[in-house]
């Protein structure tokens, strides 16, 4: 079975693929002093907590945080005896091509979503990833990453908003009863809430008039369904985007070995 991770700034996903589906999902805090056998006690634990007897044989690996990479190959080459697929490293051969500025590194979730939407969507696509950052990706029509935008993500806004300005307290993200406040929590909510609604519809219609073309948003990340709950922002929303998207990473690279 597969091992699949997704490490961004704040969270890392574990999930393992039974080659039909996601039998087991866990997140947990991404700490870069995390070590190899840490990761094991913590996944093992929870496997047997859940009843969960799975042999896993492979391991492919999305990381936005390049400290963590190194543990988590020893977590496959330790315990599972596996040498990892990692997004973004030579030897891992993506089924898309790239058209951005030579020289340019895209971070590698955005490479993920970027396979994951044409796989299950097609192209012309906007995904709105709502992480640490919320970033806008484009796919053309053959599948191919042509850029994005990257705007802070909400709670990165509102841990900002908390920490520059003494007097204001931290909240959590929620839509507001009404758009003007009328003490200081409902004033923050609304300013981030509304805020970022504007956000994403404008930088959607800005792409989609750049591109000259009508294109489908596809969202992604847990904050997405409270904004479509306001104002009809997507075309769809996938919760397990990346980790969709890295199955048909791995799925890539073992039919070219196979093939080679």
């Amino acid at each position: 079975m597969l091992l699949a991770i997704d490490c961004g700034n704040t969270n890392t996903v574990f999930s393992i693929w039974d080659g039909a589906s996601f039998i087991a999902t866990w997140r947990t805090a991404t700490e870069h002093h995390r070590t190899a056998d840490q990761y094991y006690v913590w996944l093992s634990t929870l496997m047997e907590f859940q009843r969960i007897d799975a042999k896993i044989t492979d391991v492919i690996i999305s990381s936005t945080v390049p400290r963590v990479v190194w543990n988590l190959r020893v977590l496959a080459d330790r315990y599972f005896a596996t040498r990892p697929i990692v997004v973004g490293k030579p030897d891992c051969e993506l089924p898309i091509e790239t058209r951005v500025d030579a020289g340019t590194a895209v971070g590698p979730d955005r490479l993920v979503n970027t396979v994951a939407g044409y796989d299950k969507f097609g192209g012309d696509l906007v995904i709105v990833d709502f992480g640490t950052a919320t970033t806008f990706d484009v796919v053309a029509k053959d599948g191919a990453y042509e850029g994005g935008v990257i705007a802070p993500g909400v709670n990165l806004s509102l841990e900002a908003l908390h920490q520059a300005a003494a007097a204001l307290p931290h909240v959590d993200i929620s839509r507001p009863a009404q758009v003007v406040g009328t003490n200081t929590v409902a004033c923050m909510q609304s300013g981030v809430f509304w805020g970022y609604v504007g956000l994403v519809r404008e930088i959607c219609e800005r792409i989609k008039d750049e591109r000259g073309r009508d294109m489908k948003v596809i969202a992604t990340g847990g904050l997405a369904p409270l904004f479509q709950a306001a104002v009809p922002l997507f075309d769809a929303f996938d919760e397990f985007l990346t980790m969709h998207g890295l199955t048909v990473i791995y799925d890539h690279n073992k039919a070219r070995a196979h093939a080679e």
